[in-house]
């Protein structure tokens, strides 16, 4: 893996947006009326400006604690695997991420009604692939930890 960090990055966004979806795109709702920007509940800025704002907020932790949890062992089988399953969740993510913002467009109910159930189907499976890919990360760092007593 050679970005692991990145990868750890975009799984704590992508795992706060999938779960808080709804919240995140009202929070960007509330920002844009604040502003007095006119937004329509669940449209496509209130989504961008909630995922910004999403992004934020992840940078800050990130920037505070100077990494982000799990911390693993590179090099370690169970690191590169942890990463691995870390990196389908966000590709699932990622999918359903781009679906929110593209429903729309879609003119087609019944693509849109396929569509919809599959990138749902996702985000309960990416969480799924976050939680075993954080375990095997963090497998990785207990090796080092038993070797040191």
């Amino acid at each position: 893996m050679k970005y692991p960090q990145v990868n750890i990055f975009a799984a704590w966004f992508f795992i706060v947006h999938t779960i808080f979806m709804g919240w995140v795109t009202k929070t960007g709702e509330i920002l844009l009326q604040l502003l007095s920007i006119p937004a329509v509940e669940g449209d496509v800025p209130s989504r961008v400006i909630g995922a910004i704002l999403l992004f934020a907020g992840v940078y800050v932790v990130l920037y505070f604690r100077k990494s982000l949890p799990p911390e693993g062992t590179p090099g370690e089988k169970d690191f590169l695997f942890g990463h691995r399953l870390v990196l389908v969740g966000n590709v699932l993510a990622l999918c359903l991420f781009v679906f929110q913002m593209v429903a729309t467009t879609i003119t087609d109910y019944n693509t849109h009604l396929v569509l919809n159930k599959f990138t749902t189907a996702f985000g309960y499976l990416c969480l799924g692939f976050f939680a075993v890919g954080f375990s095997f990360i963090y497998q990785s760092s207990m090796r080092l930890q038993e070797k040191k007593n």
